[in-house]
């Protein structure tokens, strides 16, 4: 019987088929390696460097701050201050009837009298900006000090004089005397910082001097509740409390900014005040030993998105003017109520702490105009730039309750502020502090306390307070005070000088 051939089956077909293909492979393999060709990891990088991330090479990272520590730590000082605190009430006695009144009398009465005052350290770190001795630092460093000495590297005491302060910014600025030319540190640019760039703090952390600490700006423009100015770098460079008042420095030793504040919860979470903004101050604190800043004279809040829907805007940047102060610049120039400012002096306005900072930075009497947006459509107006009010009173929202004899910080009331309370424009003052161990304190008035009499005088304003206490010529003030929903009057009691 003649055989047949018998047709391929479906597996046979697929062998030699997998056989074809794994030759075909080793063949094209051997060209390659013919050829030379270097099929590496980087080959592999060339082909897909827009798919992949890169990091910096270790090189271009900074391997030591020595030169730097070396260079800039003469600029940097330690501010040792004193302040007089009233001592507290002396110990327990008893009664007259108590069992053994006789022997405690006698026991108190042959105990050493404590002075009525002792005196408190305290101490923080500061940076000198010229070689004649002017020397940056925080406010709250120095304020309510009695003395203030500035300790330079070679460890030269000087006493040191303020000659301006601005607590909204928390700036100070101290002056030595001394015939030597002192080493001065540059001040840089904060507005080039970017997040991630490296920074050193230089300071005098729990009186251990000029310890360096490094990091990163780990955010810009923070706002931490410290003033209406805030505007914050974010760095985890190392700052402690000592470090207060002293530089950060960028890489080039310029200083970038001012350390001031931490998060004593937080590891790594410190807060300099950007050197951009002690740059714009300085001139005016060290000649006037003041900050008179440009006034608008509107309340003001941001555009939520919510917000921006009911006022059926398509933005929600602006700030959106809620009230106008009667006769003030901005009344001036025909701002209204539910206007929204886009730009001031052709600056955008992004929300309302924008405006308050642009606004403040804009010198006194400087015409400039405002972009409005006004029923959904822009309208511009010139305005004349005017001066926040109640500049230099000891009293005001500017000045800290340590400068006023009665130990209170006051603010007027917006209109806003005074319908709130239930209360007509031009009624009552508001009480932002008090200074304990003062007189106010004594008395027992509190932050938010509305004053709406001095001696039975009606004020309205901080200056009618100033005027109502210079017309005071007794060692009391008798005031009416709103609080909460009701009213009550509190006497002020000043010992006489001794």
């Amino acid at each position: 019987m003649a055989s047949r051939t018998q047709p391929l089956s479906h597996h046979s077909r697929t062998g030699k088929r997998t056989l074809a293909a794994i030759a075909l492979s080793f063949f094209l393999m051997g060209l390659i390696a013919a050829s030379g060709f270097k099929w590496t990891g980087a080959a592999i990088a060339t082909e897909t460097q827009t798919l992949v991330t890169t990091v910096p090479e270790a090189s271009s990272r900074p391997t030591s701050f020595a030169e730097l520590a070396r260079q800039m730590s003469p600029t940097v000082v330690n501010i040792k201050v004193t302040k007089a605190r009233p001592v507290s009430s002396g110990p327990w006695q008893p009664r007259g009837d108590h069992p053994f009144g006789e022997f405690f009398e006698r026991f108190f009465k042959e105990m050493p009298q404590r002075p009525p005052h002792f005196r408190q350290q305290g101490s923080g770190s500061g940076v000198i900006i010229s070689p004649d001795g002017f020397i940056v630092t925080n406010h709250h460093v120095i304020d309510g000090a009695d003395t203030v000495a500035v300790i330079l590297a070679d460890q030269q005491e000087y006493e040191a004089k303020v000659v301006g302060r601005d607590p909204k910014t928390d700036l100070a600025v101290l002056k030595i005397e001394t015939k030597q030319t002192l080493p001065a540190a540059a001040l840089g640019d904060s507005d080039q910082l970017t997040v991630g760039d490296w920074v050193v703090a230089i300071g005098n952390p729990f009186g251990l001097n000029h310890t360096v600490t490094s990091g990163i700006v780990s955010a810009k423009g923070r706002v931490i509740g410290a003033g209406p100015y805030d505007d914050f770098i974010q760095t985890d460079a190392s700052i402690n409390p000592g470090n207060s008042g002293g530089p950060l420095f960028d890489l080039d030793g310029n200083v970038v900014g001012i350390n001031t504040a931490i998060i004593p919860q937080g590891q790594g979470i410190g807060f300099a005040i950007p050197v951009n903004i002690a740059k714009s101050l300085l001139p005016q604190l060290m000649e006037t030993g003041s900050v008179t800043r440009g006034y608008l004279g509107v309340s003001i809040q941001s555009l939520t998105p919510s917000l921006a829907q009911a006022l059926n805007l398509e933005t929600h940047k602006g700030a959106l003017v809620s009230d106008v102060m009667p006769n003030s610049p901005a009344d001036r120039a025909g701002i209204e109520r539910g206007d929204v400012i886009m730009t001031f002096n052709r600056e955008a306005i992004d929300d309302s702490r924008d405006l308050a900072t642009t606004v403040a930075a804009t010198p006194v009497g400087d015409d400039t105009e405002v972009l409005v947006l006004r029923n959904g459509r822009e309208k511009t107006l010139s305005l004349t730039v005017g001066a926040l009010p109640t500049q230099g009173v000891a009293t005001a929202e500017n000045e800290p309750p340590s400068r006023g004899e009665w130990g209170l910080q006051l603010r007027n009331l917006t209109l806003e502020m005074a319908r709130a309370q239930g209360l007509s424009d031009g009624q009552g003052v508001g009480v932002v502090a008090v200074r304990p161990d003062s007189p106010a304190a004594e008395a027992g008035l509190r932050p938010g306390d509305i004053v709406l009499q001095v001696n039975r005088r009606a004020v309205g304003s901080i200056d009618d307070v100033k005027s109502a206490i210079a017309d005071n010529d007794q060692d009391q003030l008798l005031l009416l005070v709103k609080r909460q929903q009701g009213n009550l009057f509190v006497a002020l009691s000043k010992e006489p000088a001794k």
